[in-house]
């Protein structure tokens, strides 16, 4: 299992000297349909930490409505206004592990302490003029990405394909839910027997639905995605038993001790990471090490994130687990602009991890208030 010294490199302790926290509508290029429903926009909290002239960002990647986990945007902004704030607002901070350990007792609620923490790492990685992949202990200058596409059409599900495939994007991942599922994965495979291909349900099927599932084996899927209830482990891992398709556990893993029960009753042989989902990095890297320790391959998933949780997610994957495709594919296939400056766009497959210190891209500020619907300023 890989041993790093994770956030831990000296410098004096980095004090926190304001926040601001904007809620931003960035409108979806197409809409994106999962089994839960359809999403035309990507509303969500962006969180800036200050410490002098630095600024470390992070986004929360909870929705409006708890159709995806059980958090919501309103929540997280309450929380974070009237709680997490006041908290370190002030307050000088060690190493990120510090400000996660201050978060830690208060139950639940992974995506907003995510979204504190990780702003936290940006900022100190910026402390010390590192690039963010240096403090989690990743290497190198690119990672592999795969494309995610939402329910549609067989023929337009066709032509999308097709796309990406010329595209060179690693791994295609179709969204599938109960009469969406068998027929397209069966089109898909049938015009490209060759590409990476795997099947997401969001949580759209039970136990009772177990022969259906079994017959995705015939398909070659490199995995099938969170197909049981978005809160369970053990029925997952009574489906691995009747499956050779491997499953990988997304919405089920939200801390480490989840993965270890996950992986211990083989109800995950592939585990997707979102650090936002998981609670920040330190329970992220928790999480990798464990799967790495069992010999289970992680990838990074997506929200459909802006350009700053995107970087975020690049960082994350330069992990030596990281071993399949994420979802960290071009940020112009969801927004005809994003809110950074920086353009994050994969070449042949591959994605560039933003260079220079933090997560290494920057605010887009002329364009920043023409997307934002609320901002609110913060001090100590």
């Amino acid at each position: 299992m890989t041993e790093r010294p994770i956030g831990t490199q000296s410098r004096a302790p980095l004090r926190i000297d304001g926040a601001e926290l904007r809620v931003v509508r960035l409108p979806l290029i197409t809409p994106f349909t999962i089994s839960s429903g359809t999403l035309h926009e990507k509303i969500f909290p962006l969180l800036t930490l200050r410490s002098g002239g630095l600024h470390g960002y992070a986004e929360g990647v909870m929705d409006p409505l708890p159709d995806y986990l059980e958090e919501t945007v309103a929540g997280a902004l309450d929380l974070t206004r009237t709680v997490f704030l006041p908290q370190i607002l002030g307050k000088s901070f060690d190493n990120p592990q510090g400000l996660h350990r201050l978060l830690a007792p208060w139950r639940g609620n992974s995506m907003a302490k995510a979204m504190v923490e990780m702003a936290f790492w940006d900022l100190w990685a910026k402390s010390l003029d590192l690039p963010l992949k240096s403090l989690l202990g990743g290497a190198g200058d690119a990672v592999d990405v795969g494309v995610s596409l939402g329910i549609m059409p067989i023929e337009q599900t066709i032509d999308r394909v097709s796309t990406h495939v010329d595209e060179g994007y690693k791994r295609i991942k179709l969204k599938i839910k109960p009469g969406h599922d068998l027929e397209i994965i069966r089109a898909v495979r049938a015009q490209f027997p060759g590409i990476h291909l795997t099947a997401d349900a969001n949580s759209a099927y039970s136990l009772a639905d177990s022969s259906l599932l079994a017959r995705l084996d015939e398909f070659d899927l490199d995995y099938i995605e969170q197909p049981l209830a978005w809160n369970d482990i053990h029925d997952h891992g009574v489906l691995q038993r009747r499956l050779r398709t491997p499953l990988c556990l997304d919405e089920s893993i939200r801390s480490p001790e989840d993965a270890r029960k996950a992986l211990q009753s083989d109800a995950a042989r592939v585990i997707n990471i979102k650090v936002g989902r998981s609670g920040g990095y330190v329970n992220s890297l928790k999480i990798h090490d464990l799967a790495e320790a069992f010999s289970v391959p992680v990838w990074c998933g997506g929200m459909l994130e802006s350009g700053i949780g995107r970087a975020h997610n690049i960082h994350l994957s330069t992990l030596l687990n990281f071993q399949k495709p994420g979802d960290t594919s071009s940020a112009s296939r969801y927004f005809q602009r994003d809110i950074i400056e920086q353009k994050l766009e994969a070449h042949h497959g591959r994605m560039p991890v933003p260079a220079g210190s933090g997560i290494g891209v920057s605010l887009d500020q002329g364009f920043l208030p023409h997307v934002t619907i609320g901002l609110e300023n913060f001090a100590p």
